[in-house]
């Protein structure tokens, strides 16, 4: 029962943190494939685990033929993407050079009047279509190449850069096969990046019978970097996760001299408090602490050939704040 509710809690704060990915920065990433894409991956994750696949049906409360029939069905199509309501409106005004709010309704008539206009108004929002009039003959154009290009500024090639440096640095090698359906993006568009990654020397090529491979050796995205935050969370969220599994792995007996695990402080303060610049700055201290000896473990490291056979220690520090109260959640 325990570890029921345990599940339930981290699919909660896991779907919070997808919801808000979604619609980060304007964007409304589609949501149609998620579910499928969890359902394969746990299955994956459980047969690795060496969970036989009638066990597996019984965990997921389906009878081994129809879960067979599920993984068959979601495996032929999985390199579909889902379509929402929100991506095809868009399509549909990139298809014209001017669309009435009228043809819009008419082009959609089995969704909701309300949900399309509420797409048309969030599409317009995000500075993806614009509009002019009023009413039912209202217009609508898409945002041209020069305007998109001007609204993806800051958050360009660099951004997935970033993201695929970062899935590189925490899988290890990997082919630019597996890094496309990791990355979920086009193979040639992984190519091009990687390219430009390994003429700027932040990625290396080996071969691993007959095959090209790829790894990073570092990931580093500078304090106020204007693109890379993708690549932050990833790195974030991949750290706590991992941290996570090798205390389950092990002993669970925590100790101050265990050098896997984690901990978290919680600290109540207010304005007057006398410690509240200390704690406030807590964040700060520790950035800069391992932040110099990360610098000092590299010059020693660069002066030799890291060894094939080694640790990689992952320290993992994050720092929230929530006000409570009358005007706090």
């Amino acid at each position: 029962m325990n570890v029921e509710l345990l599940i339930h809690a981290i699919v909660r704060q896991t779907t919070v943190l997808i919801a808000q990915l979604a619609t980060a920065r304007g964007i409304r990433a589609p949501l149609a494939q998620i579910a499928d894409q969890v359902f394969m991956d746990l299955v994956r994750e459980l047969e690795r685990q060496g969970v036989s696949r009638k066990v597996s049906a019984d965990m997921f409360g389906l009878g081994l033929r129809t879960y067979r029939r599920k993984i068959q069905r979601l495996s032929e199509s999985s390199t579909e993407r889902g379509r929402s309501l929100w991506e095809v409106v868009l399509e549909y005004v990139r298809e014209r050079e001017l669309v009435t709010r009228i043809e819009v309704l008419a082009r959609f008539p089995n969704d909701e009047e309300a949900q399309v206009r509420a797409v048309l108004h969030d599409l317009c929002e995000s500075q993806l279509l614009f509009s002019s009039g009023t009413g039912s003959n209202t217009t609508y154009r898409a945002a041209t190449e020069g305007e998109l290009a001007t609204l993806q500024r800051g958050r360009g090639v660099e951004g997935a850069d970033e993201l695929l440096v970062a899935l590189m640095y925490r899988e290890g090698l990997v082919t630019a096969k597996d890094l496309a359906r990791r990355a979920q993006a086009d193979p040639s568009e992984v190519e091009q990046a990687l390219e430009r990654l390994l003429a700027a020397g932040r990625i290396q090529r080996v071969e691993v019978d007959g095959v090209p491979h790829y790894r990073a050796g570092a990931l580093i995205i500078p304090l106020g970097a204007p693109v890379g935050w993708e690549a932050a969370v990833l790195d974030h969220f991949k750290a706590l996760v991992t941290t996570i599994l090798c205390r389950l792995r092990e002993d669970r007996t925590a100790s101050l001299d265990n050098p896997v695990g984690g901990s978290t402080y919680t600290i109540d303060i207010w304005d007057g408090h006398p410690l509240k610049e200390e704690v406030l700055g807590t964040l700060g201290r520790v950035r800069a602490a391992l932040s110099d000896l990360r610098e000092r473990v590299q010059r020693v490291n660069a002066a030799g050939e890291l060894p094939e056979s080694h640790t990689r220690v992952v320290i993992y520090v994050g720092q929230s704040m929530i006000v409570e109260g009358n005007e706090g959640e």
